[in-house]
């Protein structure tokens, strides 16, 4: 039985005190993370590219701190998500490369997330969007037909809206809590990265009925949608997503989260699916950028954060939600379908001033948009300071003023000074991994040797790899064009010594 409290005395201290606990400043802020897909950082006009223009995105970072040396820590999406959500660096597991669609949940249950974290605290929690994260328990066993396990919700999320993994992957369906969306149970999925299904088309044996795209590269397996794919698919026909609705699905239930709980606080991980291909965007937004079907994304991208940031402010939320926009790796022009992305790029730079792009050691691969962006508490501001995704966790740890549990997020720090805009220095380091391990100080960047390929004829990317160690005085040399390794050997040593220590660790 509840006890039944006296009433107090009303003094003038208890008042201001009760007062105090009733302002605004005791409301635990919102937090959204916006996560955009294979999003250079010269794709963003705030950024400085003169040829595309994003003006949502740009009003985020007019009130916000935009930060000019932020970096995911991989530059390919599973592993970047992972190292996101978990601060555990990626690399230190040898099972976070690029998923297939059949993957098995790569964060494991019993591993804790900052979707956990808020969960724990009070927090409404959702993941909309691109997953890429794999689902079930081990890779091919999910029962696409019925609840998939584990999921999203064992790993913080109370609620899930998500494609199984990829636009380009099969399956081409969305998952709302752990079920396939419209599906007809007399019409059941069928999936496989290793046989074909018989009598189900491919890509590579029937180009004629790719009627939407077609594949430059690889992407020749099941045809959904006038689409070819990676891995092979058969039923479910009913519950196919539409890729040019993508946006607009995963967007509407974004905006529905914040519907059901404005009046509670929540975390809200919005990954988008844009700018990733198949890029398929919505007919009003087809044309529009002058550069085919991946600047309209972009466009069509930049809408998207203007349906969010219209949610917020219906319900006056926009002054305490701290949002965190920025993309999971960086841009790749031609990534696997004829959609005359490279002929029609034009002037854009969707790497900016640097040198490589995803897939690749080298800047363009890792550097990324970041903006941080809460009016209550962040005035305008460019910042330099090193920040990277690893530090997430941590860093909104300390904003929610509670601990990271003990043997959690063992690579997050607590950066949270430097994402409000107060600690101009940042991090002292980043590690990162492409094809090689490599590690920033934003001055300096140590690239260990490695044997890989040091240029993708399909991407079109240079990667990075060598066989000799690289240094580049990034102070100096933006563009990573000068390997000073042999001119520095002090720096080079003491960058390796960095590495083996993290390694060790």
């Amino acid at each position: 039985m509840k006890k039944r409290f006296k009433p107090l005395h009303a003094t003038p201290a208890f008042l201001l005190a009760f007062a105090a606990a009733c302002t605004p400043e005791a409301t635990p802020p919102n937090v959204i993370v916006i996560l955009a897909d294979d999003i250079g950082y010269g794709d963003l006009s705030c950024n400085g590219e003169t040829t595309i223009h994003t003006p949502n995105v740009d009003k985020l970072a007019e009130n916000g701190v935009r930060f000019t040396d932020a970096h995911a820590v991989a530059s390919t999406s599973t592993p970047s998500r992972y190292s996101l959500l978990t601060g555990h660096y990626a690399w230190r597991r040898n099972d976070t490369g690029i998923a297939t669609g059949d993957a098995g949940m790569i964060i494991r249950p019993e591993q804790t997330t900052i979707a956990d974290l808020f969960r724990d605290n009070g927090y409404a929690t959702a993941a909309v969007g691109k997953w890429h994260l794999g689902l079930g328990e081990t890779t091919g066993s999910q029962d696409w037909n019925g609840f998939i396990t584990p999921g999203p919700s064992d790993i913080g999320f109370d609620y899930s809206y998500i494609m199984a993994a990829t636009g380009d992957r099969v399956p081409c369906v969305y998952v709302e809590d752990q079920r396939v969306v419209n599906l007809d149970t007399n019409d059941p999925i069928a999936v496989s990265y290793k046989d074909s299904f018989p009598g189900e088309p491919l890509g590579r044996n029937h180009p004629e009925l790719l009627y939407i795209q077609k594949p430059s590269h690889g992407h020749d397996m099941a045809i959904v949608n006038g689409i070819s794919r990676i891995g092979y698919m058969k039923g479910g026909k009913q519950a196919l997503w539409m890729d040019e609705n993508i946006a607009d699905s995963i967007t509407h239930k974004a905006v529905q989260f914040i519907e059901r709980n404005h009046d509670k606080p929540f975390f809200l991980y919005f990954a988008t699916n844009d700018i990733h291909v198949p890029r398929v965007p919505h007919p009003r937004f087809a044309g529009k950028s002058g550069m085919g079907p991946r600047g309209d994304a972009i466009l069509e991208f930049d809408w998207s954060v203007a349906q969010i940031m219209a949610a917020l402010e219906k319900h006056g939320l926009t002054e305490n939600t701290l949002i965190i926009l920025t993309s999971d790796n960086g841009p790749v022009v031609d990534d696997g379908y004829q959609d005359q992305a490279v002929e029609l790029l034009g002037d854009h730079r969707p790497w900016g001033e640097f040198r490589g792009g995803k897939y690749s050691n080298f800047e363009a691969g890792t550097r990324v948009p970041f903006i941080v962006h809460w009016p209550k508490k962040i005035k305008w501001d460019v910042s330099d300071a090193l920040v990277s995704h690893i530090d997430m966790f941590a860093s909104l740890a300390k904003l929610i003023d509670k601990p990271v549990p003990e043997g959690t997020a063992v690579d997050s720090q607590d950066q949270l000074a430097a994402l409000l805009g107060e600690d101009k220095k940042g991090r002292d380091y980043v590690i990162e991994k492409a094809g090689s391990i490599s590690v920033t100080t934003g001055e300096w960047k140590y690239i260990a040797p490695n044997n890989g390929a040091a240029y993708s004829r399909w991407t079109n990317t240079e990667l990075g790899n060598d066989k000799q160690p690289q240094l580049y005085n990034l102070s100096e040399d933006i563009g990573e064009k000068n390997n000073v390794a042999e001119e520095y050997p002090e720096k080079v040593n003491e960058l390796m010594n960095i590495l083996e220590r993290e390694k060790n660790k």
